[in-house]
């Protein structure tokens, strides 16, 4: 099997030890303390992901960051529905349990989790039925960027980036030489008890570990009518009026499909995980490791059969993914180069999906490394910058039923530079990257290996941008992208029946790199009592890698060789031009101060439209929304009430349905008892008054609503 030039790589691993980009974290509170959610007229300066130091204002790109009272507040057991509210960004929703973010319409392989700057090293990019190992429970905090800016963390983040960060490797020493942060809840939608802590303790002035864990549990989930769209229900019920099928081996009971309401059967879970780190922590810099296991067992929610010659599933998902983690930075004290920074994964990731009887149907395999290093220039007068390099390395195994993938290998090295020029009001910005990427497949058939394709690709991305500062509360940007992205495994080698899509994916081992120009105008307006945050992109791509249902004779004719049977609808993923655009804008104003409360409004709304040229409307685009919300906050008790209209999505692929708009009306209300501010309750009703909503981009919205009313109490403890 070929691999990249093993001269770069060399040089990638034993010269430059690949490492990450670390954020510089913002002045931290008091050891224990949880930072307050700052009210309109004093914005939180944040930095955001990225090799360079940042002011969230300054970024010229659009950027969500939640932490804090709102990170508490938003929690879910999945990194989709946690960040679901923020402005650009929905959900895949495949069920509770499995729920993976859509940024600006882009979903899969087009963008990238992080976990501390790293990938998450899991298969969820394979297929939508697949959790994304990483727990927002023990997020500290969670940021999201978009834009030309993500590919600084590959070419596969042409969507963007979702960066978690933990306390998994120490980051300071605790004041007190010690830390505790717990958190403890419960959510009435689906019975819902979780925990999770994690804590420090200092060995000497210099030496810190941490030891952190956590446990889920959920039962089925509540929902607030009919699993089935009407739609689906009224083909259940005229299926069930048609004479008895004695072909049909599994004797579907179609009436009680339709009637399926309430409670949505196989969708209870059980999650939990455990890690230690430690850290050397000195004036000239850090150096850290982690061990974390992840395990969990969850249903996927039943695609119910409505018509005759459909079939039907109800699997389990056993997984377990075992990580090493090493972080380390070094400030050098000058001269040119300023810091070097490190940061690099390894995982090891087994998936089990499980017939109801509890037997093994398919395994997925997957064992990955990643790995960054950046050298940080020092500031010379207006220039300062940062330049790197990034490798990863996954091999991907399907053995059983669902193999619809066979064994691959994919091994990617990417060098890369981001400069800046900052004169103060203006600020003008450029990177480039380019990356080789190697990915190769096999069959083996006894001690035979059948190779099925080897592909080299080498992808260059560059962007160039400028902001200006309109006055000191107002700045305006305007940023320009070419993007170069190589095809993924799956959408090069995939042959095979996929019943979590419940489709004959076809790939095409000839494709060609996926290019795009990408054009982004930005507006961040922060003052005394607003602030105010708004992008408008276009991105027009050619050689785009969409899935297109065909006639079932080019699937069986792909399938002959193997023996495989095409049981599913077929669907060829096909290379052509594309266009996205929309735009993203989020606002908050300070209206009265009420004794201590002050009182304010905010806003967000989000819109997409994208485009197979020639092909019409690319499926799973998530429709309008808009969300609006006041909140009255005072430094010990804050309440909030917000209304979210997610509108009609009518325009769909020719394979899709429609889905309907849904308004979920929710409440939160957090409290602080005690004066040091280290315990925080937080109450909130989600989904208020029980409203049947669907999100257009999952592909179970026909079968699989999303929660009904969700009463949520949490408790988070530190000291």
């Amino acid at each position: 099997m070929k691999r990249s030039n093993p001269w770069l790589v060399g040089v990638a691993l034993a010269v430059l030890s690949p490492a990450a980009a670390q954020a510089k974290e913002p002045p931290a509170p008091p050891e224990g303390q949880a930072k307050p959610t700052a009210p309109a007229d004093q914005p939180n300066e944040v930095i955001v992901t990225g090799t360079l130091d940042h002011s969230e204002r300054d970024v010229l790109s659009g950027t969500s960051v939640l932490n804090g009272a709102e990170l508490t507040r938003n929690l879910q057991p999945t990194i989709g529905e946690t960040l679901a509210r923020q402005p650009g960004v929905s959900a895949t929703s495949f069920g509770p349990n499995a729920s993976r973010p859509i940024l600006r319409g882009f979903q899969g392989d087009r963008i990238r989790v992080l976990t501390d700057g790293i990938g998450s090293i899991d298969v969820s990019n394979t297929s939508v039925d697949h959790a994304v190992v990483i727990n927002p429970l023990l997020a500290e905090r969670i940021e999201v960027l978009r834009g030309p800016a993500a590919l600084l963390y590959g070419s596969s983040a042409v969507g963007g980036v979702v960066n978690v960060i933990d306390a998994r490797i120490p980051r300071r020493v605790p004041n007190k030489g010690y830390s505790l942060d717990a958190i403890g809840t419960y959510g009435s939608a689906a019975n819902e008890r979780s925990l999770g802590a994690s804590t420090n303790v200092a060995l000497g002035s210099q030496f810190v570990v941490n030891a952190n864990g956590s446990y889920a549990k959920t039962d089925d989930l509540r929902i607030p009518g009919f699993a089935l769209t009407p739609a689906r229900r009224a083909e259940a019920l005229a299926t069930s009026l048609l004479p008895f099928n004695p072909a049909d081996p599994d004797r579907i009971d179609y009436a009680g499909n339709a009637a399926i309401r309430g409670t949505l059967p196989n969708s209870a879970s059980e999650t939990w995980t455990a890690g230690v780190g430690a850290a050397l922590i000195t004036d000239g810099g850090t150096l850290g490791l982690s061990y974390g296991h992840y395990a969990s067992l969850y249903g996927v929610p039943i695609r119910y059969a409505t018509q005759i010659g459909q079939g039907q599933e109800s699997p389990r998902i056993d997984i377990v993914q075992n990580r090493l983690d090493l972080r380390g930075e070094v400030d050098t004290g000058g001269g040119f180069i300023e810091k070097l920074r490190l940061r690099a994964g390894y995982a090891a990731y087994r998936q089990f999906e499980l017939e109801p009887d509890g037997a093994v149907a398919t395994t997925f395999l997957n064992n990955g490394f990643e790995g960054r290093f950046e050298i940080v220039q020092a500031r010379r007068g207006v220039w300062l910058g940062a330049s790197g390099v990034q490798f990863s390395n996954r091999e991907f195994n399907v053995i059983g039923d669902e193999a619809f993938l066979p064994r691959n290998a994919t091994a990617q090295t990417g060098i890369f530079t981001q400069q800046q020029l900052d004169f103060g009001r203006f600020k003008a910005e450029a990177g480039a990257r380019y990356e080789w990427t190697d990915l190769s497949s096999r069959t083996d058939i006894g001690d035979l290996r059948y190779f099925r394709g080897d592909r080299r690709f080498g992808a260059f991305s560059g962007a160039v941008g400028a902001s200006y500062g309109v006055s000191d509360a107002v700045r305006i940007g305007l940023n320009l992208s070419r993007t170069e992205r190589a095809p993924s495994a799956e959408e090069l080698f995939a042959n095979g029946s996929h019943a979590g899509t419940q489709a004959y994916e076809l790939g095409n081992p000839d494709f060609r790199l996926e290019k795009s120009w990408g054009l982004e105008a930005t507006l961040h307006a922060h003052g005394k009592g607003y602030s105010f945050d708004a992008s408008a992109y276009y991105n027009w791509f050619s050689n785009f890698i969409s899935d297109n249902q065909t006639d079932q004779a080019v699937c069986e004719a792909a399938a002959a060789p193997s023996g495989r049977d095409v049981d599913l609808p077929c669907f060829q993923l096909t290379q052509g031009d594309a266009r996205y655009y929309g735009f993203e804008a989020s606002g908050s104003v300070k209206v009265a101060q009420l004794g201590a409360y002050a009182i304010n409004v905010d806003a967000l709304g989000d819109y997409v439209r994208a485009t197979l040229v020639r092909n019409g409307p690319a499926p799973r685009i998530p429709p309008p929304r808009v969300l609006g919300g006041v909140e009255a906050q005072s430094d010990r008790l804050s309440g909030r009430i917000e209304v979210e209209h997610v509108f009609a999505q009518n325009r769909v692929a020719a394979f899709e349905t429609t889905t309907r708009d849904f308004t979920l009306v929710n409440f939160s209300a957090q409290w602080q008892p005690f004066t040091d501010n280290k315990t925080t309750l937080t109450l909130s009703a989600n989904n208020l008054f029980d409203a049947d909503a669907r999100r257009h981009a999952s592909f179970l919205k026909d079968f699989a609503p999303l929660a009904g009313r969700d009463i949520r109490l949490t408790v988070r403890f530190a000291i």
